[in-house]
């Protein structure tokens, strides 16, 4: 059996740098190295219907976007399968056979489940599509026999679910699934981003993301705002990197390279972070430089994203394809787990004449 890759977002709004450093950025190394044999990138419409059922167009129109973000930062169609979730029915009918073999106190001890949950506000009435929602992931994994999922800390607590459900199927049927392995970021920094306003996760929910489409003025007022220090109130006074998200930023995305490019008084960021906290060095001059390498990275990616807008049509002809090829794969796993569950009742020979046998004595 090969190595595969999967992984993907829910198409509620564009992308943003959490999401680059969290996955994206590695999906595309992991793309190009040539070390696995098939790598699967999907929208997961199916899920982000689960706390937005009552507004479909919000998901609608955040699928194109969500496309253009893949496309710009250098995913391509040729090396991966970008497909959208809900055009794979076969992963509705796992989700349901998966759901027989986890307890509802198991998916409530789900600590990212629980934080989700806080979030959105749904202590008193959660959706019951929100909540089964890791076996919904763990389905949309084991469908594709996925080996390696890449993505941020805060899915470590799905993952073990996938491979929990992964052992109880095999266990209880026959070993037809793949448990997988998590890839995390390896800029332990990148692992779990926080907003503009150093007090949160990034998120599009809580407005403190900065966005791969955001264009150089946007990106300039955000990080003017960002949350930095409060004590360090004089240039003079002896500034804090803990809990500076400006500093947090710059760990998950400076380099070397950057200082010599941007501010050759410094050779590394970790000059940079000495000299702020002995005092004399302003927030704004940091400000200016985490500026400068966000636009660094970020331009390329905008510049793609306007060639790609030019050719939407293409854009969804892509996607048509890549669901095609997915179902297809998906529809094999799912003959298996048939057989492996006994109900592939058509196709079993032998249960057909058996039975027939058995009445003909009669």
């Amino acid at each position: 059996m090969g190595k595969i890759i999967l992984t993907g977002d829910r198409p509620t709004g564009k992308l943003h740098l959490g999401h680059y450093v969290g996955s994206l950025r590695r999906r595309v190394e992991l793309q190009n190295n040539g070390n696995y044999d098939k790598m699967f990138v999907f929208m997961a419409d199916v899920q982000a219907l689960t706390d937005n059922a009552e507004n479909p167009e919000k998901i609608r129109q955040n699928i194109i976007e969500v496309a253009l973000d893949y496309l710009s930062v250098g995913l391509d169609p040729e090396q991966c399968t970008l497909y959208i979730q809900s055009r794979i029915p076969e992963l509705a009918e796992l989700t349901t056979y998966l759901m027989n073999l986890v307890s509802v106190s198991r998916v409530q001890r789900n600590p990212t489940v629980k934080t989700e949950i806080k979030m959105r506000n749904f202590e008193a009435n959660i959706p019951l599509g929100f909540f089964a929602y890791p076996v919904s992931q763990a389905a949309d994994i084991v469908a594709f026999k996925a080996t390696t999922i890449p993505v941020g800390e805060d899915q470590e607590p799905m993952i073990e679910l996938t491979r929990e459900l992964v052992r109880r199927f095999n266990q209880t049927y026959s070993p037809v699934l793949v448990e997988p392995e998590i890839m995390l970021p390896e800029n332990a920094t990148a692992r779990r981003l926080p907003g503009t306003d150093g007090r949160e996760k990034m998120s599009k929910s809580l407005g403190n993301c900065i966005y791969l489409s955001d264009d150089a003025d946007i990106v300039w007022n955000k990080v003017k705002g960002m949350y930095t220090d409060p004590k360090h109130i004089n240039v003079t006074d002896p500034g804090h990197v803990e809990g500076n998200a400006v500093f947090t930023y710059l760990d998950a995305f400076a380099t070397d390279e950057d200082f010599s490019q941007f501010w050759p008084e410094f050779t590394s960021l970790h000059e940079l972070k000495a000299a702020y906290a002995a005092g004399g060095i302003g927030d704004m001059k940091c400000k200016k430089l985490l500026n400068s390498v966000l636009n660094k990275i970020l331009e390329p990616i905008r510049a793609r994203r306007h060639e790609f807008e030019q050719d939407i049509p293409e854009i969804y002809n892509i996607l048509r394809k890549g669901s095609v090829t997915a179902r297809e794969t998906a529809t094999q796993t799912m003959d298996e787990i048939r057989t492996a569950m006994q109900i592939n009742y058509f196709d079993d020979a032998k249960l057909i004449q058996t039975q027939a046998e058995m009445y003909q004595k009669k």
